[in-house]
């Protein structure tokens, strides 16, 4: 047994070593209660067995030797942010891109005129009041007797797109 100090108080633990091959053995109700213990409340619902323990036996082992320090901590912030950068911007565009193909069966809503007009994606076109278009815009001219882009009108063009047609002279 070692005679640590945490805190100013004195201790007795067993070797770092025993303490995390003993959470090895634990089930996920005994990792929660262990994480109880070790953090002063619940542990998240959400985590894993595996989580549990990597987050677990990395405080028992930053307890026993000591933290990252500030200044190290900081750097190794700075550098996941750097390289997460690009990976979440390219996510992000992604996730912004307009889609460029609608799947058969997706129902398009859109209010006009008080009421609301219902659009049906077919493989070949569009089914509107019991008529098939072969374009969006076709389906916005039908409902609206005014030419529209069927995407826009139906709110599938992203802010960039609006934005850079609204800006031409």
């Amino acid at each position: 047994m070692q005679n640590q100090r945490r805190n100013g108080r004195a201790s007795t633990k067993r070797p770092v070593e025993d303490e995390i091959a003993h959470l090895r053995g634990l089930d996920l109700k005994g990792l929660r209660s262990r994480w109880q213990s070790a953090f002063g409340r619940p542990a998240p619902a959400h985590l894993t067995r595996h989580l549990l323990f990597a987050v677990i036996a990395y405080r028992l082992q930053a307890d026993r030797f000591g933290d990252l320090d500030h200044a190290t901590r900081q750097i190794l912030d700075r550098k996941v942010a750097k390289e997460a950068e690009p990976a979440m911007a390219a996510r992000l565009a992604r996730f912004d891109q307009k889609r460029t193909e609608l799947t058969p069966g997706t129902v398009l809503v859109r209010e006009w005129d008080r009421q609301s007009q219902r659009v049906m994606v077919l493989a070949d076109g569009f089914a509107w009041n019991g008529r098939t278009y072969d374009s969006l815009s076709k389906v916005a001219f039908a409902i609206t007797g005014t030419k529209w882009s069927g995407p826009r009108f139906f709110g599938l063009r992203d802010k960039e797109d609006r934005s850079a047609v609204e800006a031409r002279p």
